[in-house]
């Protein structure tokens, strides 16, 4: 399909343009519709989805692999040493922060299955996919957060026990707008992509709100405050930069999300350039989020061990 230079390039708009936010989803369009606008009468092509297709399986294959090696040796190490762990990475604090990578990384078989023979699990098992994908990721973000700033997590108490309620119960409430934002679409192959709905209908706009505030102004805030007050900058330990590393692997997609809307509405005008190379700058930083299910618990065992 050809448009030619003068009609406005709202060129995102297309199924065509498509990023790593669909990772929880099968992306199957053939290369005869990745041609698509026509700038000074040069085409632009758009070749991420058959890209895609190709490299998430293995991707996410691989990672859930690590994954699960990472998690199971860190369960074992609070396992075999539960006294060796103090705060700010304290036993009660690094069990729920494995518990969320676990329930992240078991999700990835059937995405990475979804994506390369097509989604065959309907519609409902598509939402609620995607509400435990979320879910995974607010609990960790709020998990970082609270230990960033409060010594609760210390032991394990009738404190600690109503924070870690409040905390799964947060999260699991933040992820629903992802539920009713995300769904299967009729392409040439079922696909459970993430946003099934209008860029501006009501649960679209209030699941990427949370996810700023999740990639974005969570840690900006947190960033903020242990420089400001001197309690919290003397209590930065090398445990809390570690359990940081979540926030340094999400950033960049939540960045990606913001000018991706900006792109969809057209508040910002994209350039053949954008259509072109846009989908890949995203997707690789929503793989460079996912891979903090194997970091994570990597860059915790390694500070232990240390």
């Amino acid at each position: 399909a050809h448009r030619s230079h003068s009609q406005s390039p709202s060129i995102l708009e297309s199924q065509n343009s498509l990023d790593l936010q669909e990772i929880i989803g099968n992306l199957s369009y053939d290369d005869s519709n990745m041609t698509f606008l026509d700038y000074d009468a040069a085409p632009c092509h758009n070749q991420y989805c058959p890209l895609f297709q190709r490299v998430a399986p293995t991707f996410l294959a691989v990672t859930c692999a690590a994954a699960a090696l990472g998690t199971g040796a860190l369960l074992v190490a609070l396992a075999k040493r539960p006294h060796a762990w103090g705060w700010p990475q304290s036993r009660v604090l690094v069990a729920q922060l494995a518990v969320g990578t676990g329930l992240f990384a078991a999700l990835l078989p059937p995405v990475a299955a979804g994506i390369w023979q097509g989604w065959r699990l309907g519609a409902g098992l598509c939402r609620l996919t995607h509400l435990l994908w979320h879910w995974s990721l607010f609990a960790q973000g709020l998990l970082v957060g609270s230990g960033s700033c409060s010594s609760a997590w210390c032991r394990w108490d009738p404190r600690s026990r109503r924070l870690a309620v409040a905390v799964w119960a947060s999260a699991l409430l933040l992820a629903t707008p992802a539920a009713f934002a995300s769904g299967t679409v009729a392409t040439p192959e079922i696909s459970c992509i993430r946003r099934s709905v209008d860029i501006l209908s009501p649960a679209y706009l209030l699941h990427l709100a949370l996810c700023l505030c999740l990639f974005l102004l969570l840690p900006a805030v947190l960033l903020a405050a242990t420089l400001a007050v001197p309690r919290l900058r003397a209590g930065w330990e090398p445990g809390i930069g570690v359990s940081w590393l979540f926030f340094g692997l999400w950033v960049p997609y939540g960045v990606g999300l913001a000018v991706d809307f900006l792109l969809r509405t057209g508040l910002l005008q994209p350039t053949c350039g954008t259509f072109e190379h846009f989908d890949y700058v995203l997707g690789l930083s929503e793989g460079l989020g996912v891979l903090h299910c194997c970091l994570g618990p990597a860059a915790l065992l390694a500070t232990w061990l240390c």
